[in-house]
């Protein structure tokens, strides 16, 4: 099983070795950064050679929804207190409604009183929480039946099982491979 946080690694290595090449498409990632991300291509190219692996770390973790690599590599690992959850869990799946909430203790509410028979999946996007169904985590190249899903409670924010969520997190980075 591939580990979150050390995926994120290999894909911030292989974005210096883009940049250090001058590669266009990982210029462009630089604007990921707050300090880049109204930059044109010519202050990117600029910025290129100062650019070091603490920079693509930081882009690698803002791609992901996290607001640093330090927020991310919490997360990922599964450490108690992570600080936010990413927008990994955020599909584009073409105007699904889910139920979104401002806080867990409404999300967490809403799933309790779902039937047995139609469980929903506690989810997070960034600070805020939705439930969603098996379609939708299909959607994310996530299995709804995967033994994870029981270890947590079906509930990503406040997971019985961090290891399990963090098993999670790296299957679906797995999913997203390639489609950057």
């Amino acid at each position: 099983m591939m580990d979150p946080v050390r995926e994120l690694k290999t894909r911030a290595e292989l974005l210096h070795k883009q940049l250090a090449s001058n590669d266009a498409k990982a210029l462009l990632r630089l604007r990921a950064l707050p300090e880049l991300g109204r930059a044109d291509e010519a202050a990117l190219a600029a910025a290129a050679p100062g650019i070091r692996r603490k920079h693509c770390l930081a882009v690698v973790a803002r791609e992901c929804g996290f607001s640093s690599w330090e927020s991310a590599r919490l997360a990922l690992a599964g450490e108690p207190g992570a600080p936010e959850l990413g927008t990994l869990l955020y599909g584009r799946d073409g105007g699904v409604l889910h139920h979104w909430f401002a806080t867990y203790e409404e999300a967490r509410a809403h799933v309790d009183a779902l039937p047995e028979a139609s469980p929903g999946y506690l989810l997070a996007y960034k600070h805020h929480f939705f439930v969603a169904d098996r379609a939708f985590v299909a959607s994310l190249g996530l299995d709804p039946d995967d033994p994870d899903w029981q270890a947590i409670g079906w509930d990503w924010a406040r997971p019985a099982d961090l290891a399990a969520r963090s098993r999670l997190y790296a299957k679906r980075l797995a999913s997203m491979r390639g489609r950057a």
